[in-house]
């Protein structure tokens, strides 16, 4: 689990293809600091195992269903990327509760500079738009950001980005067509998911009900 909250901007060091995955070796000499094989890291809020590692680097496996739902494709040697580290009990949760798996990916739309931040607005492809909310959490990139704003009808969502957060992540210098890593919040999933099951338990109960009526009838 991590909070969305980036330790260290990265920079993609090396690509191994492999067919139908990706080896992808990372340069963060903070994440790696404490990082073992088999801990897990977000990268650019994807989270990654790690299967190798040096003093600062350290090298993961990609498999091909992580690369068709995600940004991490389109990565190039030299590429930066947004790193942290999965929380310990006692980390403060900064941001939200972030898995790391990716729900979809958005585009950067357009930037809108002011004197103390920018707004960013960003593409929300509609199967999981209905799960953003005014003031609510969403991750972009790994990030845990504030939706400032929602159009429902162009399909899209804004956040506003501190100093802080322009330079310590991609955010920062991602441009307009740029591709993004979306997650939402999990909790809105489970709930959704509750209501679902309890309407379907409901129709179901009432149409046994109803049949156990119409016995009673005959």
């Amino acid at each position: 689990m991590f909070t969305g909250i980036v330790e260290e901007l990265g920079v993609i060091e090396g690509l191994e293809d492999q067919g139908d995955a990706l080896r992808l070796t990372v340069r963060g000499p903070h994440v790696v600091t404490d990082a073992g094989l088999g801990d897990s890291i977000a990268v650019n809020g994807v989270c990654l195992t790690v299967a190798e590692r040096d003093h600062e680097t350290f090298t993961a496996d990609v498999m091909r269903e992580t690369l068709d739902k995600t940004s991490l494709g389109v990565l190039e040697p030299g590429s930066r990327v947004n790193l942290e580290r999965a929380v310990t009990p006692t980390t403060r949760l900064g941001g939200h509760i972030v898995q790391g798996h990716v729900d979809a990916t958005g585009t950067v739309v357009r930037r809108t500079p002011s004197e103390h931040w920018e707004v960013v607005e960003i593409s929300v492809p509609a199967q999981i738009a209905h799960y953003l909310v005014a003031k609510g959490s969403v991750t972009v990139d790994g990030i845990s950001l504030t939706v400032v704003g929602l159009d429902d009808e162009v399909g899209t969502f804004t956040v506003s980005l501190i100093p802080e957060t322009l330079a310590r992540t991609t955010l920062g210098f991602k441009e307009p067509g740029a591709p993004v890593n979306l997650e939402v919040d999990v909790i809105a999933k489970y709930v959704e998911r509750l209501l679902v099951v309890s309407a379907s338990s409901t129709h179901e109960s009432n149409e046994n009900n109803e049949s156990n009526d119409e016995k009673d009838d005959a």
